[in-house]
Formats: C-alpha cells, sequence, structure tokens
C-alpha cells in the first residue's frame, strides 16, 4: 500500500511540521506511534472493513471526479458497533492515495484511535465531522467539497436555485451555514449542527458542500 513506503510518510511528516504555521493545516497528532500488531484488515471487524472499503472508494471516485481541494477536505464515516468512532483521511494524503488500511479511526472526542500512518488528522475536518456524527446519528457518512461550482454556488445569496431538474430534486432540503472562518473553534459545531436541522444537504456559504447519508452511497449520490 501506498503508505507503506517509509520514504513517503517521511516527507509528508516533513510537509506537515513545515505548515504547522498554516492554521488551516494544523493536524490532530496521534499519542502513539502508527498502529501495528498485523494488517488492518486482520484487527478490525468485518463491517468496519467493509465501511472502510466504501469510504475509500468515495475518495477515489471524488479525485476521477475532480472534486478535491489537493489535502484540504475530507469524507468520513462512522464506524459500526457502540463506540462513537468515525473514520477520516490521514493528513497529507490526496484523494487518489486514499486506501481502506490508511484511513484513520478517531473518537469523537478527538482522541486517536488507530492511525496507521502516523499522520494524524486534519483539525478543521475533525471539527465539522466529529459535530455532525455526535449530533445526528442517522446519518452513517459526511463527505465535504471545495469545488468550483459548490463555491460558486454558496457564494450566491439565492444559493442553490431551482432552475434545472437537478436543483429542482434539492428544493426545500438544503440547510445553509454561515461562514465563520477556517473550522477551529470547537463552539462552531453546536452552531453547524443547529443550522443543519434535520436535513442532511447543507451549503457552506462562501466555502464549499456537505452533505451526509445513511450509507457513504447514498452521501457520495446527495454529492453528486
Amino acid at each position: 500500500m501506498i503508505c507503506d513506503a517509509p520514504s513517503l510518510v517521511d516527507r509528508l511528516q516533513s510537509f506537515r511540521s513545515n505548515t504547522m504555521s498554516n492554521v488551516s493545516a494544523l493536524p490532530i497528532q496521534p499519542e502513539t506511534t502508527p498502529s501495528g500488531g498485523g494488517s488492518v484488515r486482520d484487527r478490525v471487524s468485518p463491517q468496519e472493513w467493509e465501511v472502510r472499503v466504501k469510504l475509500a472508494v468515495a475518495y477515489r471516485l471524488a479525485a476521477l471526479k475532480r472534486w478535491t481541494d489537493h489535502i484540504y477536505t475530507h469524507f468520513s464515516a462512522r464506524v459500526p458497533g457502540p463506540d462513537e468512532h468515525f473514520l477520516i483521511n490521514a493528513f497529507g494524503l490526496l484523494f487518489d492515495e486514499i486506501t481502506a488500511s490508511n484511513l484513520v479511526k478517531v473518537d469523537i472526542d478527538g482522541t486517536i484511535v488507530d492511525d496507521p500512518t502516523g499522520l494524524g488528522i486534519n483539525y478543521a475536518g475533525y471539527v465539522i465531522h466529529s459535530a455532525i456524527h455526535a449530533a445526528r446519528h442517522d446519518l452513517q457518512a459526511v463527505l465535504h467539497t471545495h469545488t468550483r461550482d459548490g463555491i460558486a454556488v454558496s457564494a450566491q445569496k439565492g444559493g442553490l436555485l431551482p432552475i434545472s431538474q437537478h436543483s429542482i430534486a434539492f428544493s426545500g432540503r438544503v440547510a445553509y451555514h454561515g461562514y465563520e472562518g477556517i473550522a477551529l473553534d470547537l463552539s462552531e459545531r453546536e452552531r453547524l449542527v443547529a443550522d443543519l436541522g434535520d436535513k442532511s444537504v447543507m451549503i457552506l456559504r462562501n466555502h464549499g458542500l456537505l452533505t451526509g447519508g445513511v450509507s457513504v452511497e447514498h452521501a457520495f449520490q446527495q454529492l453528486h
């Protein structure tokens, strides 16, 4: 797997250190060294592995569709089971480098449970995704992008207008959240959840798009 190459991991860790002054890139770092003890597939449940595979596929499809913004957006999925854990991309990997085995497992409080890469995760990503996973247990996956088209619509006063058969399908289903800067303030989580309400599609003003779903597939379909 791509992150099995020590040289790549070393370069990413060096890049992370050099960008710590950029608040948008601040990572949550693992408290321990990368998890060991056999392959990730061997140490997780079959149910978690299935979610890992589906989430990795979503990352790769997004890369193929050019929905990426270098390393600064994120998809997440809830880990099946009683624990409040979710999976998200390691900070520093491009979407087309994500695999089922290098996704990072984190809990709602921001503690990294399993990080095969040792790279940590994007803190802004943690703020956004933890807010929704904590409040909306009906949503199993949350996807967030900064596509040019999405940002253009998010910058319009009227938001998503019902002027095509595609946009009409979302009539009355879109929530809006005002821009508060890079999502580094934990207090924003409460406002984000309040703005989302019972919807699963949100436009983040002057920022991008966010969708949730009862599965990874559902969230991806809504984003598409």
